[in-house]
């Protein structure tokens, strides 16, 4: 904490530049912390400030100040200040700490903040909450990085005036006081720095000497003299909490998305060969026409022979098998590269460019993984893992062996130029206008490279996004996210039940993690058919489409979810893998097979682009039902302008009804009040009266409500 300390008459002391110089401090005459043992001289003073007792070392404080006020438990910060929050342009951003010192002084605080790079603060006032908790907001408008802080000085002025007000109050004389508050005036016009503000401070001092002490005692008191010194207050112990607090500010695609997830070989028409660019962008307004605006591609480049799996990940391909695309590399290229089959550099731009056209921005698979063809095989050997008889290990998850890949080594002797050359990708696609990267698998690669990583691109792309596929561990997910990345995958895929629901996003979005951690709700995947959904069939799908699109404001589907594709690879409920999966094998959709739910993903993707309230995270709120099947929830704008209550069956099978309690109350609706909820899937509105009401949900005919509450306007 930074600080100057009183200069024992109640009033505090300019600033003193400290021998060890100063920190970094807001601009406006903030102090400075000073912890140099050494007097002015760079000598330790001998003199005590106390009789030493005989025989007794002679010591002093080994500072050369004190903090004068105490800031602590600042409040967003995550593990002390080591990781950032994270916000997207627009936000406003609440703080709040505890703030207090000695004595009974009134205290004045700040939330103090700046774009890295910038040198001057920026300050809003924080507002005394209770118990000495205070709190502060501000905005941010710019997709970059910030830091942000607390600091808090003595109203030194408005300490001074409660004071008089109770002398005034007691019938005491208050010439002397009179004389010192004058002085601050005057303290305040020097401070200054806006001549009309000088001036009419040095005009209130005149006034102040010129008048009898009753009048001088009421100017002292007054508002409007009020008001002009809190702009110019006495900064004189002005503390800094400890750190500075770091904030990512994303662009609005950071927290608010829908993704639609592509093989690009899959979206033509010839089952015997890959689609090009050209001919997959005939798909491009189907998908657009959906409400998509993420979309995300699996990789795109050269497939190695090597090892190449045949379909359904059988060990041996035909010579016309395409193999998995995150075998990456062969002699057409790396990382770097198209895939031949899929055409050109200039194809691949002129779909991108399309893409844009309909709405729609492009995410890369960035999968650090190569086929045994990758050129990088023979230009760093030293980059990946050997056996001891100098074969270059291929990946394995025991007892799945994946023998068309190898893993690169972290750890190598030449990890430096390894990192830099993984960074040096991520940039040359971003160059080409790739700014959304899902990356796949990164719990698998070292914590440390991918904030080193994330960081160095968005130093340069500061609109770059990074999405976490990391199923792993729950505290690998979460530190993963502290990294840097801008979304992540969840455990959204097996949360089935109303209690695995409700705990699990109370977790998202309500606990420590919503500062840094947003959850990307995918409802399937290429490699993972959730169980409800195959075993649910199309009630189930359509569900989970309602769950995935309102509970987390960034969701996606992989493709054929909107077909209900759910046949498993062997017994339903018995593996997550899809029969004749398109990950080995070049796949023709029947984009308009009967029963697919396009109008249900169309319709919830307009409704979120609509509703303000569904593109916000972490304003999730659970209500009781006395159905254990039926889940409730609803979501507001913070000036309850919007509010949307969802309601789901999560029973596939079974239609439930019961009794549901929403907070009406809060919304401004009297208990015998009623209203109109207008269900915005069926366009069908009910009349609701109170906080509790009825409803029946059919899975095989609506398996949810998403209601737009109407208030009422008398």
């Amino acid at each position: 904490m930074d600080s100057t300390p009183s200069n024992g008459s109640g009033m505090h002391a300019r600033s003193r530049k400290a021998n060890t110089g100063p920190s970094q401090a807001p601009s406006g005459g903030d102090g400075q912390l000073r912890r140099s043992a050494a007097g002015a001289n760079g000598k330790r003073s001998s003199r005590a400030l106390l009789p030493a007792r005989k025989g007794a070392a002679v010591s002093l404080p080994p500072f050369e100040t004190y903090p004068a006020l105490v800031v602590e438990n600042v409040q967003p910060e995550i593990d002390g200040g080591r990781w950032p929050i994270k916000r997207v342009v627009g936000d406003s951003v609440d703080v709040s700490a505890d703030i207090f010192k000695e004595g009974h002084d009134l205290i004045q605080a700040r939330v103090i903040y700046r774009p890295i790079g910038m040198p001057a603060w920026n300050e809003q006032p924080m507002r005394l909450v209770e118990n000495d908790r205070w709190v502060g907001t501000f905005k941010v408008d710019q997709n970059t990085r910030y830091v942000y802080s607390v600091l808090a000085f003595t109203d030194t002025y408005g300490s001074w005036r409660a004071d008089l007000q109770k002398r005034l109050a007691a019938g005491q004389d208050v010439t002397s006081e009179l004389l010192e508050g004058v002085r601050l005036v005057d303290e305040a016009a020097e401070r200054a720095t806006d001549d009309s503000e000088r001036g009419r401070l040095e005009a209130y001092a005149k006034r102040w000497r010129s008048v009898d002490r009753r009048e001088a005692a009421e100017l002292a008191i007054s508002a409007e003299l009020g008001e002009a010194m809190d702009r110019w207050p006495d900064r004189g112990d002005a503390t800094r909490y400890r750190h500075e607090l770091p904030m990512i500010v994303d662009r609005l695609q950071g927290r608010f998305a829908a993704w639609y997830e592509i093989f690009p070989r899959s979206q033509g028409t010839d089952p015997t060969r890959s689609a090009t660019f050209r001919e997959a962008e005939a798909r491009l307004p189907a998908i657009a026409a959906m409400g998509f605006d993420t979309l995300y591609m699996t990789p795109i480049h050269p497939i190695g022979r090597t090892n190449r799996k045949g379909p359904n990940n059988t060990l041996v391909a035909g010579p016309n098998d395409p193999g998995s695309p995150y075998a990456i590399g062969s002699p057409a290229g790396g990382h770097e590269a198209i895939a031949p089959e899929l055409g050109t550099l200039d194809d691949f731009l002129h779909f991108q460019q399309t893409a844009r056209e309909h709405g729609l921005e492009l995410a890369l698979d960035f999968a650090i993984q190569v086929s045994p063809d990758h050129p990088w095989v023979d230009e760093h050997p030293e980059w990946f893992y050997h056996r001891p008889d100098g074969t270059i290990k291929f990946a394995e998850n025991p007892p799945k062996k994946y023998e068309d890949i190898y893993p690169i080594n972290f750890r190598s002797p030449d990890w430096k130029n390894l990192w830099a050359a993984l960074r040096d990708n991520v940039l040359l696609w971003a160059e080409r206008g790739v700014r959304v990267f899902r990356v796949d698998n990164p719990h698998t690669k070292p914590l440390a490279f991918w904030e080193w990583m994330i960081g160095e691109v968005q130093s340069i792309h500061p609109d770059s996004i990074f999405l976490a596929e990391a199923f792993t561990r729950p505290k690998v997910m979460r530190q993963l996210a502290k990294a840097g990345f801008t979304q992540s995958y969840t455990y959204f895929t097996w949360r089935n039940t109303k209690w695995e629901l409700q705990d699990y996003l109370t977790e998202l979005t309500q606990t420590q993690m919503k500062e840094y951690f947003r959850g990307n709700f995918f409802a399937n995947t290429p490699d993972i058919l959730p169980h409800i959904l195959q075993l649910g069939g199309r009630p189930a799908f359509r569900m989970r489409l309602v769950l995935a699109a309102t509970l987390s404001s960034v969701y996606g589907i992989y493709s054929g979810f909107e077909l209900v594709e759910n046949t498993p690879r062997g017994t339903p409920g018995a593996t997550e893998y899809y029969q004749d999966s398109e990950m080995y094998q070049h796949k023709v959709w029947d984009w308009d097979r009967p029963g697919n739910i396009i109008e249900d993903v169309t319709r919830i993707n307009r409704i979120r682009r609509e509703n303000p309230a569904l593109q916000l995270y972490d304003n999730l709120r659970f209500h009781f039902s006395d159905g254990d099947q039926l889940l409730v929830y609803s979501k507001a704008t913070p000036d309850r302008g919007n509010i949307i209550v969802c309601v789901v069956n999560v029973d596939t099978y079974w239609a439930q009804a019961g009794w549901l309690e929403v907070p009406a109350h809060e919304w401004g609706i009297a208990a015998d009040q009623p209203y109109v909820v207008h269900d915005l899937m069926t366009d069908e509105r009910f009349t609701w009266r109170g906080n509790w009401n009825w409803v029946r949900l059919d899975p095989h005919d609506r398996p949810a409500h998403v209601l737009r509450v109407e208030i009422p306007r008398y």
